[in-house]
This record gives structure tokens, sequence and C-alpha cells, in this order.
């Protein structure tokens, strides 16, 4: 994760958000490749990285003109973004085809590049549809809010950085039943997620980069979970440095992120400073809406 101060409302360039999330996701149009925009702290003087590429994806979605959904996107997490100072993404139009758009974001801050990411776009079409099935878990609502009922200091921080303030996050308990049996070196965790207002009809783009947003939020801390908490649930100081190095996604088929989205985490491999942590979107039919995967800086503080 990286962070900010809570920043100023930019103008969209289309409608108003219909809620406070997806004011997170607006951006000041500059040119007609180059947008603006400001992104909350994640850790202290840090912008949030799930933030910085839900902005450089929205950013990407904007100039392609027929909106298209988005299929894929790899970032490249290069330099700590500060929240107190605007970001400006500029997109490279690389390709413009039939089926396939792709994209090019560099997101510069004074005048460095602090994130890369490529965004392949495509038109949907038929064809076999498979997925693997999703674990059966207790329903969202059987479980407490992560952010409210979260540990007091942690609730400052989260005060603090002047984000996360619209989520709504349940961890499903690791000795919950279905949950898929321990495997030696394997880490796991499970987390249902939405946006905690209502989201835009009409604008698959905003839900992919509030589903960038998300996946950002628990997938790193998986790989670091036989050494600490994830940061909502943690009562101790962290004794770990986790910060995002990279990321990917695909998206599968159509979702809501304003609607329970169960996050299922695994982290096969921790080693050389660097955890790999592998992640699946499942809606509320149980079907596979997306995959994540994310290597994170990992180092013992002290």
């Amino acid at each position: 994760m990286t962070d900010l101060t809570e920043p100023p409302v930019l103008a969209a360039r289309d409608a108003r958000p219909a809620s406070p999330f997806a004011e997170l996701l607006q951006l000041e149009q500059l040119d007609e490749n180059t947008f603006r925009g400001y992104c909350h702290a994640g850790a202290p003087m840090r912008a949030f990285g799930g933030h910085v590429a839900a902005q450089a994806l929205v950013a990407a979605g904007r100039t392609c003109e027929d909106r298209r959904p988005v299929h894929s996107l790899h970032g490249y997490f290069l330099l700590p973004g500060s929240p107190a100072r605007p970001i400006d993404y500029v997109v490279e139009r690389v390709r413009e085809g039939v089926s396939y758009t792709t994209r090019r974001v560099t997101a510069m801050q004074k005048r460095n590049e602090i994130f890369s990411l490529s965004v392949s776009l495509k038109h949907p079409e038929p064809g076999p549809d498979r997925h693997r099935e999703v674990p059966p878990l207790p329903a969202p609502e059987s479980l407490p809010d992560s952010v409210a009922d979260a540990p007091e200091e942690v609730r400052r921080m989260v005060a603090a950085s002047g984000g996360f303030r619209d989520l709504d996050v349940r961890f499903v308990p690791p000795h919950s039943p279905g949950l898929p049996p321990a495997v030696p070196g394997l880490l796991q965790q499970f987390v249902w997620m939405r946006t905690a207002s209502p989201l835009p009809d009409g604008d698959p783009l905003l839900h992919a980069a509030a589903l960038a947003y998300l996946s950002d939020l628990t997938l790193a801390s998986t790989a670091g979970l036989d050494e600490q908490p994830n940061f909502f649930q943690r009562t101790e100081p962290p004794t770990l440095l986790m910060a995002s190095l990279d990321h990917a996604m695909w998206f599968h088929r159509p979702f809501r992120a304003d609607e329970w989205l169960l996050f299922a985490q695994r982290s096969p491999s921790s080693s050389d400073g660097r955890g790999l942590a592998l992640g699946e979107f499942y809606d509320r039919d149980g079907r596979l809406v997306a995959s994540a995967v994310q290597e994170a800086l990992i180092r013992r503080q002290g």
C-alpha cells in the first residue's frame, strides 16, 4: 500500500459521482491524453498504491472512445507517491484493434515516474464458460465490519489517512466451516468486500477501477500472515515493512464492486525479501469475476 492527506474533490469529465467512493476515482482532464488526480495515504506520507492504480486505470479507459470493458492490467510501483501533491497520468495509445485496445499509463509526480500501468480492453464475445467453484464460506452478513470494528489504533490510522472511508470489509474467521484444508507452506485468507455506497450504473470502468483499489487492501498482507495479522486486525505495531512491487489483474465476467465479492487469497511463496500472493474474486452467485496477482516487498523491521 501507499498513502496521502484529504484531497480536494476535482471536477469529473462526465457525470457527478454517485457515491463518496466514486469521488476517489475522479480525474481532471488536462488534455487529450493527460489526467490529474489526488490519492489518499495508505501509510504515513505515502500514497495508497491501490488508489494510484485505480486512477491510472480510469485514465486509460477514458481514452477508449467506445468504452469497451477492461480485461487485464499489469502495473509496477516504482517510487512512493506523496498524498500531498497531484499525480499526472499520461496515457499512450498503443493499439486500436478491432477486438482489443491497448493503453500504457505513466503516473508522474514532481517529474518522477512513480507508477507504470499497461491496460488491455476488449469487446465481449461468446465462448465456452467454466470456472473454479467458490468455497462454501459464511455469508458477509454474519461477519463483523472490519473497518468499523477494527482496533482503536487502526481506526485512528484510517481516519488520519483521509481514505478507506467508504469500504465494507469482512474477514472470514480462520477456522470457519467450508475453508479449504491447510497446505504446508501455503498461507490463505478470505475476505468479503465491497464499496459501502453505490457506484454509478452504466460505467463498468469505475467498477473495474474500484476492484483494482479493493484488491490492494489485503492481497500483499496474505504473504506475511505467518509474521503478523492483516492491517485491519492488528493490535500490535507492525513487525514487517511491506510495499507493493507489482500488481496484475484479469477481469473474467461482469460484476459490480458495490455488491459483495469474496476475495479468496493465498500465498505460495516468500523469499529474497519478496512475497507472492494470488487472489480470486467471486460474486454472491459463486461466479469467478476477476483474478489478481501481486508481489510485495517484505522485510523485518528493526
